[in-house]
């Protein structure tokens, strides 16, 4: 996404905000979307895209700023075994990731790629990369990823101890590399729930219900070997989606529950 691209949606999501604790409510996704469990910005398009989890539709939305549907996309050729991520690259691409696995059983999991996400209108089909475990490596629950360097980088939910696996960005089947093993911090819920990267490639960022973990001063692709700041929302909710307008500012979102939740946020990590 251009800079200038970038600022004009980052401003407008900024003018709309009111705080929420620390976090500025945005605004209310469409109450037909009731498990958002991700939140994108792509080169090229003024939308925010999410997706819903297992049990609902292969379908990928683009929502205006207000909250409200302005695409609705079946991806035809995809299944919705438990889609739980978004990331996109510089040439305007999305990718959905296929890789939720609460009963820790699956033995592959896959990647969908959209191309040119923002010419899109009514339906569509992916490019697929699959991938399967490191030898050795248990069968995880996975719920965020982002790409850097043309890889896929994948976080487990874990809420002990979590590992992070990278997969190359390239049409077919693999097998991902294990990068490390990482435990966060001691408490009761420490589950990582999507994450991204910021543009400058510089600051990561893992979302939880009630916090977020900042990344930096990392070396290469260990994200854990640098610093690491815990950043409390003072609010709590089921929290699934992240990702960056600029260096220092997120957006997430957060899933439908009851009376709490299904909204836009924006956070700034100063």
């Amino acid at each position: 996404m251009n800079i200038i691209h970038k600022t004009i949606i980052f401003s407008t999501l900024l003018l709309s905000a009111c705080k929420t604790g620390n976090l500025n409510l945005v605004a209310s996704i469409d109450s037909e979307l009731k498990e958002a469990s991700a939140i994108e910005l792509v080169k090229g398009s003024d939308l925010l895209w999410t997706i819903e989890d297992a049990g609902n539709k292969n379908n990928i939305y683009g929502l205006d700023l207000k909250g409200n549907i302005i695409k609705d996309i079946d991806v035809d050729n995809a299944k919705n075994d438990d889609w739980e991520d978004l990331t996109s690259d510089t040439m305007g691409n999305i990718y959905i990731g296929d890789f939720g696995n609460n009963s820790k059983k699956r033995k592959t999991f896959t990647i969908y790629k959209i191309s040119n996400i923002a010419n899109k209108t009514d339906e569509t089909n992916a490019d697929i990369i699959d991938f399967k475990m490191p030898k050795g490596v248990k069968s995880e629950d996975f719920e965020a990823f982002f790409l850097l360097n043309n890889a896929f980088y994948i976080f487990s939910k874990d809420n002990k101890k979590n590992v992070l696996l990278k997969v190359p960005n390239s049409i077919g089947k693999h097998t991902a590399e294990l990068i490390t093993e990482f435990k966060l911090d001691d408490g009761k819920d420490n589950k990582v729930t999507s994450a991204a990267i910021s543009p400058d490639r510089k600051t990561v960022v893992l979302l939880n219900h009630d916090k977020l973990w900042k990344l930096t001063n990392f070396k290469g692709d260990n994200f854990f070997n640098g610093d690491i700041t815990a950043h409390a929302f003072k609010h709590n909710s089921q929290k699934e989606g992240i990702c960056f307008t600029n260096n220092n500012t997120v957006v997430i979102s957060d899933e439908q529950k009851n009376s709490t939740g299904g909204n836009i946020y924006t956070f700034s990590l100063n």
